[in-house]
């Protein structure tokens, strides 16, 4: 699928401000990804720039400033083709819960505490009904949060915590990718956060946000990726900026000012073309 996408992020201050180093994340990933063109703007321009790769494979732009600016503006344009996975098989896979790590994924992934007890238990019952086969649990577990949870578009804040967004049954994408990862992790599952854009528009009138969806980790088959905010397997219709082990880490736009005494106004537009689709 070709995605064509601008994101505009404008932040103005109330008197001019001394802008901090930022860190822009807002490069899509490589994998199964051919860029056609890309153009990233800043403003005020910046009196540093550094491209580099950290070390979850996300590309980043670190960038500072000299001066004063009553503005922060960043513009992402690009556009890129983008290739779908081979499809899932489950042949190979060890029965759930899995006992054994894959020795090429760091263990930031699994995360060692220990889960909610509800979280847990809705786990081990959608395992159970999956018949403790690996594929058909991720698909039952992305559908089962499709069909029984309120979905909403929560602007800001942090994803909430996988054991409330269970007892609510509602959140936003990033709260539903949370309580899959936990899920999947208390399973044994190595499990990421991807941040990014989807085909599909969030609203009925066709507005467009960032969106999360959660990765795991299968054997032989790599990171592949759900959407619970959908119900389906993630193939050629999502684009990824960022995959981390938790949501702090895939933020577009991270950075702060000097000032005292200052507001601060955030405006934001998506824009996302997919010809052909």
């Amino acid at each position: 699928m070709r995605f064509s996408v601008r994101h505009d992020t404008l932040y103005r201050y109330s008197i001019p401000v001394g802008l901090a180093p930022h860190l822009l994340r807002l490069t899509p990933r490589a994998e199964r990804v051919r860029m056609l063109a890309s153009q990233l703007t800043i403003e005020p321009p910046p009196a540093t720039r550094r491209e580099s790769v950290d070390r979850f494979g996300n590309r980043i732009t670190e960038v500072s400033f000299a001066g004063l600016s009553d503005l922060l503006r960043v513009e992402s344009c690009f556009d890129l083709e983008i290739s779908a996975p081979p499809p899932l098989q489950e042949s190979g896979l060890p029965r759930l819960p899995w006992s054994c790590r894959a020795a090429r994924v760091p263990a930031d992934y699994w995360r060692e505490e220990r889960q909610d007890p509800a979280v847990q238990n809705f786990a081990e019952t959608l395992a159970a009904e999956s018949g403790r086969t690996t594929v058909p649990f991720l698909e039952h577990l992305s559908k089962t949060l499709f069909r029984r949870f309120h979905r909403n578009i929560r602007i800001e804040g942090a994803a909430q915590p996988p054991a409330r967004t269970l007892a609510s049954g509602r959140g936003a994408c990033r709260d539903l990718t949370v309580l899959f990862m936990a899920a999947c992790r208390s399973l044994g599952i190595a499990a990421r956060f991807v941040s990014g854009y989807q085909a599909h528009a969030e609203t009925a009138e066709g507005d467009r946000y960032l969106h999360a969806w959660p990765e795991v980790f299968l054997p032989d088959a790599g990171w592949r990726g759900f959407d619970p905010t959908h119900g389906t397997a993630v193939t050629d219709g999502h684009v990824a900026l960022c995959a981390a082990p938790d949501q702090a880490a895939t933020m577009p736009i991270e950075g702060g000012f000097y000032g005292d005494g200052v507001t601060a106004t955030l405006d934001y537009q998506v824009r996302i073309a997919t010809p052909g689709a």
